[in-house]
């Protein structure tokens, strides 16, 4: 950060539900005002808001596709505005690139559609918007020196469950720019790590509240039960804190040990 007296600031994408909103409510808790986008259910946004704002932080929902490049570049031109307005500060210190979606890419079965969606949100919305905060064209960045950069990865680029190859491989990639982005935003001190989850029950996932998946995925883990979203923002707000200022370009897997 540039200044340690001030409280951090925080942009979260995909925080209306899930990891990402359990992310944006313990960073909070943490002391962290919070930056979180949505694309879709506004409501839910305003609830992790509202969530936000009960720990005694402040927060703004904005919204943002991460597929589309326009709304990328709009986004980050409203954000000085946003920041001298309603934190009244011109840097953010941490960005987590969470939003995403999954779908079943069988062999046979998938289209190029569904491939250029998991691409433009997973990668290409990825390395735009990092790039459009940490290192732009006209070399003025919004993340400040010193700040922190956390990428949403999977499990599943070590394990396989079958019909999610394209997303684990678009995750993959991912991993892979975490360590360059590490060392290309190194000498400003800005630490970028990924942090892979294992089966973790959320509306993503799909099983919410199934008992039968649930079992299954509790007896693969080595510690005996199944994850939910605090277990994976718990990981992701430890990596931004002074403690992990050692920490950087690491892919952190948090699955409970699920199938060693």
């Amino acid at each position: 950060m540039n200044d340690a007296t001030r409280t951090p600031l925080a942009l979260v994408t995909g925080a209306n539900r899930g990891i990402g909103r359990a992310t944006a409510e313990e960073l909070a808790r943490r002391g962290h005002d919070l930056i979180v986008t949505y694309r879709s259910h506004a409501e839910e946004a305003a609830e992790t808001v509202t969530a936000v704002e009960a720990a005694g932080r402040r927060a703004v929902a904005l919204p943002l596709d991460m597929a589309d490049p326009t709304d990328i570049t709009r986004l980050v031109s409203e954000l000085p505005d946003v920041l001298e307005r309603t934190f009244g500060t011109t840097t953010l210190d941490t960005l987590v690139n969470n939003a995403g979606f999954g779908a079943d890419t069988r062999l046979g079965r998938t289209t190029a559609e569904v491939l250029d969606g998991l691409y433009a949100t997973h990668i290409r919305g990825v390395y735009l918007l990092t790039q459009a905060l940490a290192a732009p064209a006209d070399g003025s960045p919004l993340l400040a020196d010193g700040g922190s950069i956390v990428n949403l990865g999977t499990g599943l680029t070590r394990f396989v469950h079958v019909g999610r190859d394209a997303y684990a491989a678009m995750k993959g990639a991912v991993g892979v720019l975490t360590g360059y982005w590490a060392q290309e935003l190194g000498p400003r001190g800005i630490r970028v790590n990924t942090v892979a989850p294992g089966p973790v029950e959320t509306q993503f996932s799909g099983w919410v509240g199934d008992e039968t998946v649930r079992k299954v995925f509790a007896d693969g883990s080595a510690l005996g039960r199944s994850a939910v979203a605090t277990d994976i923002a718990g990981v992701i707000a430890s990596l931004v804190e002074p403690d992990s200022a050692w920490v950087t370009a690491q892919r952190i897997e948090a699955s409970g040990g699920y199938r060693l």
